[in-house]
């Protein structure tokens, strides 16, 4: 490979820094602090490797840690919306694409082609290793509430059936065992009060 070729590798690790800065509607745990894309895709990935058996079908994890660490690219360019303002609202994705378009269009020898190749199939949740990825990118933002005392539940007032649309088909197609651990402590969080029992609210941010 070329020193050209090289260089543009460089600059394409160097523009994915802008990452760090997209910050996100979740707290890690015990930090007291929003977390960052880029934190998010780095815990995600790892996730899924220590929890790879647990996939609701046989995956190629190598597959599914590429797809996790290139997930969230696009927001550099379009940012982290409100999980459910993003699902109802194409020009966002539209948007997500156009950005991870331009970023692994910096990479020499059509190398990107691959990667955004992979985005798509995520963004897809067809195949079983979108499935299981998907499965963990949602289950994570659960899983910081869960331990932060639904602090973004409560923010914004969030409904229990909301984050159980949102999340539960997805979890339950690519790690159905993972459900069956969260399903029992949201049930616990929702008596402790910690959702919105308001019909008449309108929450806006995700879970």
């Amino acid at each position: 490979m070329s020193i050209n070729a090289l260089q543009n590798i460089i600059n394409f690790i160097l523009e994915i820094d802008k990452l760090k800065a997209v910050i996100r509607k979740t707290r890690p745990k015990d930090l007291g602090r929003y977390e960052n894309s880029a934190e998010h895709s780095w815990q995600v990935a790892l996730a899924a490797l220590m929890l790879q058996e647990y996939a609701g079908q046989p995956v190629d994890v190598n597959r599914v840690l590429r797809m996790l660490l290139i997930h969230d690219l696009g927001e550099i360019d379009a940012g982290d919306v409100i999980v459910y303002a993003a699902n109802n609202d194409p020009q966002h994705h539209a948007k997500e694409r156009a950005g991870v378009v331009r970023i692994f269009a910096m990479l020499p020898d059509n190398m990107g082609h691959e990667y955004l190749e992979l985005w798509d199939e995520f963004e897809a949740a067809a195949s079983p290793e979108a499935k299981f990825a998907k499965a963990l990118d949602r289950a994570l933002p659960l899983l910081h509430n869960l331990n932060d005392g639904g602090h973004s539940w409560r923010k914004n007032g969030i409904h229990k059936y909301q984050v159980e649309a949102v999340s539960k088909p997805k979890i339950t197609s690519g790690c159905p065992q993972l459900w069956e651990l969260i399903e029992p402590i949201l049930e616990q969080a929702d008596k402790d009060g910690w959702f919105d029992h308001n019909l008449g609210s309108d929450p806006k941010v995700p879970g």
